[in-house]
């Protein structure tokens, strides 16, 4: 079978542009191959054009704005959501610009598109005294439970993404007068994040238990899944709701129906700004490329704003409140990148 236009571009764009001539990571790249691999359902079920006959010239501005429309509607995802499966395609348009100029008034128009405005969604966080109660949960008496129990408060203690947690290996940890982690983050830019004593004895046990000091060990994943492997990140994401659901059906604490992995990170944070710690050094703990970013957090903490309020005024007292049958080569090739996604 020829492969078409759409095809060829798709694969210079995954195999070469993207890891090559940008850097980027695998995580964005199985990110982006699975905004495409949406985009060939959707021209599948609604435009009734499959993969091996989908062309250029048939995503068009129009389809695409009726693509973001579906994923919406049909698949039920979030903005956010809808504006980073655009930023994909906006990244692939790009390419497009510079690989076949014939094109280019056609690129640009889909380059126009703009991402949809989202409204300013307040980040949920539990207190100190909330994250207590949820690492007393694990059963430490099991051999599950004490991985449980040290990956939800490594999550917490070290403020990480949940890609950089599974993506961390034993040889990450440095053990000496203070212990760190060693964290590839976003971009491939390297922090290391010191641990706190506490939580740094906790892991240590850990590894211990797991034989994850002997040198053949080092590269392994820090935790892994039953077959050694690394864990997914819909397998952390389980683990950590399963634990939040729990203090929340058992105890009251209010826990928010949305809260997720990242509400640990947050968390964190809150909790350092709360203790007076530096925004600059806060930033840079997270891995954030902009203070800009950091300052979110700065808006969330009603102590904060509490505290703030009462020196102004010692008075004033604030309450706190698909199924594809026969893949085609191309969809194949998409998802041969999109491991554990």
């Amino acid at each position: 079978m020829n492969q078409t236009d759409f095809s060829k571009h798709i694969s210079d764009f995954f195999g070469s542009y993207l890891p090559n001539e940008c850097g980027v990571t695998n995580n964005t790249i199985k990110t982006y191959s699975y905004c495409f691999t949406l985009l060939l359902e959707y021209f599948k079920e609604v435009e009734l054009i499959r993969a091996q006959k989908l062309t250029l010239k048939h995503i068009t501005k129009e389809r695409i704005i009726s693509f973001l429309n579906w994923l919406e509607t049909t698949r039920k995802c979030s903005t956010n959501t809808r504006n980073a499966r655009l930023g994909a395609i906006h990244a692939f348009f790009k390419y497009l610009q510079y690989r076949d100029v014939t094109g280019i008034a056609m690129w640009q128009d889909v380059l126009s598109i703009k991402f949809k405005k989202t409204g300013v969604k307040q980040m949920p966080f539990l207190s100190v005294e909330a994250i207590k109660a949820l690492l007393d949960l694990p059963n430490r008496k099991t051999k599950k439970g004490r991985r449980d129990f040290v990956l939800i408060g490594l999550l917490y203690d070290s403020a990480m993404r949940v890609q950089e947690l599974i993506d961390s290996t034993p040889s990450d940890i440095r053990f000496g007068d203070i212990v760190t982690i060693r964290v590839i983050g976003k971009g491939n830019k390297v922090r290391t994040i010191p641990l706190t004593d506490v939580q740094a004895n906790n892991l240590k046990q850990y590894m211990l238990e797991n034989n994850m000091l002997d040198k053949n060990k080092l590269n392994n994943p820090l935790f892994s899944n039953g077959r050694n492997g690394k864990l997914s990140r819909m397998a952390v994401l389980k683990i950590v709701k399963k634990y939040f659901q729990i203090l929340k059906q058992n105890t009251s604490i209010i826990v928010p129906d949305d809260i997720g992995c990242h509400a640990l990170r947050h968390s964190k944070a809150i909790h350092l700004l709360e203790a007076n710690v530096n925004l600059v050094w806060i930033r840079d703990f997270l891995g954030h490329s902009s203070v800009t970013t950091t300052e979110v957090y700065a808006r969330a903490s009603d102590k904060m704003k509490k505290e703030a309020l009462a020196k102004l005024n010692p008075g004033i007292i604030i309450e706190g409140k698909s199924s594809w049958q026969k893949d085609p080569q191309l969809l194949s090739y998409l998802k041969s990148l999109q491991l554990d996604f």
